[in-house]
C-alpha cells in the first residue's frame, strides 16, 4: 500500500510562489508517474503537472511557464514550485501516483490512471 503525504501549502498573495512537496512510502511501481491535481470548490478535479520514473515532464497548460515539477532521487519526494501564482490557482492540490503505460497527454491526465493518493494540501492565492 502506497502512502502519499503532501505539504507546502498555505496562503500567498497573488504573483508569490509556493513550493509543494510529496513525499511518497510503503510501495513502488518499476515504471511510474507521480502527479499533482488540483480542486477548486464547485469544480472538478483537474491535472497540474506529472513526472515520469525516467524524468518525462507533463504540464496543463494553465500552469505552463509557472510551474515546474521536480524530484530529489528516484521516486521521493516529488516538488511542485508555482511561480507567478494568480487567484485561479487557489484549490486543494493533490499528489497522485500509478503506473506509467502512454506517453500522452491525453493519458497522464486523467485522473482514472492513478492509484494511490495523498489527502491534499490548500492553495490559497489572495488578490
Amino acid at each position: 500500500q502506497v502512502q502519499l503525504v503532501e505539504s507546502g501549502g498555505g496562503l500567498v498573495q497573488a504573483g508569490g510562489s509556493l513550493r509543494l512537496s510529496c513525499a511518497a512510502s510503503g510501495g513502488a511501481f518499476s515504471t511510474y508517474i507521480m502527479a499533482w491535481f488540483r480542486q477548486a470548490p464547485g469544480k472538478e478535479r483537474e491535472f497540474v503537472a506529472a513526472i515520469t520514473w525516467n524524468g518525462d515532464t507533463y504540464y496543463a497548460d494553465s500552469v505552463k511557464g509557472r510551474s515546474t515539477i521536480s524530484r530529489d532521487n528516484a521516486k521521493n519526494p516529488v516538488y511542485l514550485q508555482m511561480n507567478s501564482l494568480k487567484p485561479e490557482d487557489t484549490a486543494v492540490y493533490y499528489c497522485a501516483v500509478g503506473r506509467y503505460v502512454y506517453a500522452a497527454m491525453w493519458w497522464v491526465s486523467d485522473a482514472k490512471r492513478y492509484d494511490y493518493w495523498g489527502q491534499g494540501t490548500q492553495v490559497t492565492v489572495s488578490s
